[in-house]
C-alpha cells in the first residue's frame, strides 16, 4: 500500500494520484489540509524523506511570507509551523514501506514502487 499526502486542489498532487492509480497501487489518501499530521507523524515523514524540515516547506505560501520569512527557526520550530499551518507542507508526498518521495515532478512518486 502507498500512502499519498494529497491536496486535491493541486494539479501536481492530482497528477501524482493518477500516476499511482494507473500503476494499480492500493492507496491510502491523506488530505493533509483537512487532517493535518501531528508533530510526531510529520517528523517520521521527514525522516523517511531523508531531508531537513526546511526542504519540506513551501516558502512561496503567503503564510510563510507573513509569519516566518527572515525568521531563524530550529528544525523543531519548522515542524511545528508546518503542523499548525499545513499549507506550508510541500506536496504531494508518497510513502511506501520505508521509502518516501516528494512528487515534484509528479513522476517521482513512481520511484517508490
Amino acid at each position: 500500500m502507498t500512502t499519498l499526502y494529497h491536496n486535491p486542489r493541486c494539479s501536481k498532487s492530482r497528477e501524482a494520484l493518477h500516476l499511482l492509480e494507473a500503476e494499480g497501487e492500493t492507496l491510502e489518501i491523506i488530505k493533509y489540509l483537512e487532517n493535518p499530521p501531528c508533530y510526531q507523524e510529520l517528523t517520521q515523514v521527514i525522516e523517511l524523506l531523508e531531508i531537513k524540515p526546511m526542504d519540506l516547506v513551501r516558502t512561496q505560501e503567503s503564510v510563510w511570507k507573513e509569519k516566518f520569512k527572515g525568521v531563524k527557526l530550529t528544525d523543531e520550530e519548522l515542524i511545528t509551523a508546518m503542523v499548525e499551518n499545513p499549507k506550508l507542507i510541500e506536496r504531494p508526498i508518497a510513502i511506501k514501506g520505508t521509502h518516501a518521495v516528494i512528487g515534484r515532478p509528479p513522476e517521482k512518486v513512481l520511484e517508490i514502487l
